[in-house]
């Protein structure tokens, strides 16, 4: 294991129920009494009295996904990066690889919005055999995606998962500088982990690395807010994930690697980094004016995909397109979403502005998000 097996369960123990996501976060969204917008009240009704559990967890879906999308990304990165520069090889295992990375780094999202005592092993095992392998260990998401849901934070600039903090759509420069920040990220991320060990230099620095440096966020305004178990659970990844970085460039000194596998991983982190933010233009319509915003407008605000376009079916795997049922129910396992959204689509009354949630596509949004307002 990548420490003491008992500290390891020890420390992912710790991570798991403050670090995830509450079961009942937007349902109580910081005391906001949702009951008083009539169609969210009738859609919660909804839910509640269905014949199905649509809150069921289905352990065998999640393993089921998860390795699947582990051995295929991970034997197409093999091919990917032993073949020889340039061959056909090559070319054809890199996008498939990148596919199947960007999907199984999509669990991490799951892996939040499971409750503090639900499928504990699978937490560990996503964090040991995929979160700590591309650095993207589950503390360092879940904390602030739980931020993003919560009324304090949603479509504030302080936000970290709210795209018009971080890019002005239809202003060129700012679009350059969101492009560049994507290319840079994997870099900051890798150098985060590598450097560890520094942030203990004096308690400030590691005051400041735990949050401002511990998010996997691109919003620089958003500062973590930390518990004692917070700190721990950052430790107890911080160290493999250190381990990992560091064994990159130490196996090309070594000679055991060639230097070509430093820039050919970077080329996928970039591509996986791609597809999530590409997928983020279309989470949300991000009117927002950076003010607080209650239930309803954070609702309204978000989007469901119904179409199966072959972009929409890309960008969002797992069901997540029903993005917006997903902020009204965040508990609610991916799996089940759309069934869910079936269920209120068939029961809601036809004036339900619940129906207005659906967007016909992947692009009909982001191209707002990108280009602004035409």
């Amino acid at each position: 294991g990548f420490l003491p097996e008992p500290d390891w369960m020890e420390a992912a123990a710790m991570m798991v129920p403050a670090d995830g996501c509450s079961a009942t976060l937007a349902e109580t969204d910081d005391g906001i009494d949702a009951d008083a917008v009539r169609w969210i009240s009738e859609a919660r009704q909804a839910i509640r009295t269905a014949d199905t559990d649509y809150f069921r967890v289905s352990p065998v879906r999640y393993w089921v996904d998860f390795l699947v999308s582990l051995t295929a990304a991970y034997l197409a990165a093999g091919v990917y990066l032993t073949s020889p520069i340039g061959s056909w090889q090559q070319f054809v295992a890199f996008p498939i690889a990148a596919f199947w990375l960007y999907r199984m780094g999509s669990l991490i999202h799951e892996v939040c919005h499971l409750g503090g005592h639900e499928m504990r092993f699978f937490k560990l095992a996503w964090n040991a055999l995929g979160g700590v392998m591309t650095l993207t260990p589950s503390p360092f998401f879940t904390r602030h995606h739980r931020d993003h849901h919560s009324r304090r934070f949603y479509g504030t600039p302080e936000d970290p998962e709210y795209v018009a903090n971080v890019m002005e759509g239809g202003n060129v420069a700012s679009i350059v500088g969101y492009a560049i920040h994507i290319l840079l990220f994997p870099i900051l991320v890798f150098l985060r982990f590598l450097l560890a060990p520094l942030s203990f230099i004096h308690p400030a620095v590691r005051e400041w690395t735990l949050r401002k440096a511990s998010s996997l966020t691109l919003n620089h305004r958003y500062e973590r807010k930390l518990t004692p178990t917070d700190r721990r659970a950052i430790l107890a990844v911080e160290i493999p994930c250190f381990l990992r970085a560091m064994l990159i460039p130490l196996l090309v000194i070594l000679g055991l690697n060639p230097w070509t596998r430093i820039p050919l991983l970077y080329a996928l982190a970039v591509a996986t980094v791609v597809l999530n933010q590409l997928r983020q233009l279309a989470d949300h319509h991000f009117e927002g004016d950076g003010s607080r915003v209650d239930m309803e407008a954070h609702i309204l605000d978000s989007c469901n995909f119904t179409s199966k376009d072959p972009l929409t079916l890309l960008f969002f795997p797992f069901s997540i397109r029903y993005h917006a049922l997903h902020h009204l129910f965040p508990s609610m396992p991916y799996h089940n979403l759309q069934k869910a959204h079936e269920h209120l689509s068939a029961t809601l009354p036809a004036d339900s502005p619940y129906h207005s949630l659906d967007r016909p596509g992947w692009w009909s949004v982001a191209k707002r998000t990108l280009l602004g307002p035409v």
